[in-house]
């Protein structure tokens, strides 16, 4: 059971999709964060929303039933989405189109909590935390 030294991370969807489809993909640094037990693994209920619109569009192979088992796997809790972090977005600079990433974006500050990610352009946002 993580949680120990609660260190919290929020996980973009990018590290839930590698992890299950191709953990090579993976940078050593995410796979060790991933790995250690002490960390609390967070991913965000707009992550989940994300992967069911693209499994539904033919993006991505992914199933409810394999999202759900990688989330038990890794011991990954999720984090609701609420409207403070929505209102978070009012503030929130246009540096990122991606509406998903922009709401991972603004739940991450909102939350102080870094994020993995392998995404360039978290890294825009004064304040955010990445790892990679």
């Amino acid at each position: 059971m993580r949680g120990a030294g609660e260190v919290r991370l929020l996980l973009d969807t990018a590290i839930l999709i590698y992890a299950v489809e191709s953990p090579e993909r993976l940078s050593k640094r995410a796979t060790a964060v991933l790995e250690n037990s002490e960390n609390v693994l967070e991913l965000s209920a707009i992550s989940i929303t994300e992967i069911a619109i693209k499994a539904s569009l033919g993006k991505l192979k992914l199933t409810a039933a394999i999202a759900r088992q990688a989330v038990q796997d890794l011991d990954i809790r999720i984090l609701p989405y609420t409207a403070d972090h929505a209102l978070r977005l009012f503030d929130l600079p246009l540096h990122h189109g991606d509406p998903f990433d922009r709401q991972i974006i603004a739940q991450a500050l909102s939350e102080k909590t870094p994020v993995v990610t392998p995404d360039e352009k978290f890294r825009l946002y004064a304040g955010l935390k990445i790892i990679w």
